[in-house]
């Protein structure tokens, strides 16, 4: 089994054999519901990004520096798959990207000028919910979405890496975690919703 290493400790990285399995799968979504999914899974990846950019550019210069690039360059490279099958389907990203660009990077500076333990406990957060969202979509999508599949597999293995490594370094010891927690959560989940559907 694959190890990565942050900082000398290890952590085991989750592969889509490894993930919790998503539900078993219902009728295929229309392509007005694939099309949905993509622009929501942008906006989120885009998100991601500008959180951990802002994280970085707080706590850059720390022992927390490798984690948070090597969390960043796994969102880059989801926005980078995201960007590119927008393109080749046309699909336009949600028009509230702006709101976005402000409110993630706006979000990781928050948490880590509040403590290496609150940067943290707003990457489990986060990471919590795209993994509940991967999974709904993993079970939705069909055999005619393969490829789309097993990316949306891949990408939710490697956010659930992301939650399991900030719970190894202590992101419940953030101050009211349970507050920050819940709030972060229904943030994203209120994202999603609106960028699905705008």
């Amino acid at each position: 089994m694959r190890r990565y290493r942050y900082n000398l400790e290890h952590c085991e990285i989750m592969t889509p054999s490894t993930a919790p399995p998503p539900p078993p799968p219902s009728s295929s979504p229309s392509s007005a519901d694939v099309e949905s999914m993509l622009r929501v899974d942008h906006a989120g990846e885009y998100g991601a990004v500008r959180i951990y950019q802002a994280q970085l550019d707080i706590l850059g210069d720390t022992l927390q520096a490798d984690t948070l690039r090597e969390m960043l360059g796994h969102e880059k490279e989801h926005l980078a798959f995201f960007d590119d099958i927008l393109q080749k389907r046309g699909v336009q990203p949600t028009v509230l990207q702006p709101v976005w660009h402000v409110a993630g990077y706006a979000l990781g500076a928050i948490t880590a000028i509040l403590g290496v333990p609150t940067a943290y406990a707003c990457t489990v957060a986060v990471e919590e919910v795209i993994d509940e969202h991967y999974a709904e979509q993993e079970r939705a999508l069909g055999a005619d979405e393969a490829e789309l599949k097993k990316k949306i597999a891949q990408f939710r293995a490697e956010e659930i890496q992301h939650r399991d490594i900030a719970l190894q370094k202590e992101a419940e010891k953030a101050p009211f975690y349970p507050v920050i927690s819940q709030a972060i959560r229904a943030g994203s989940k209120l994202a999603i919703w609106l960028s699905s559907r705008i």
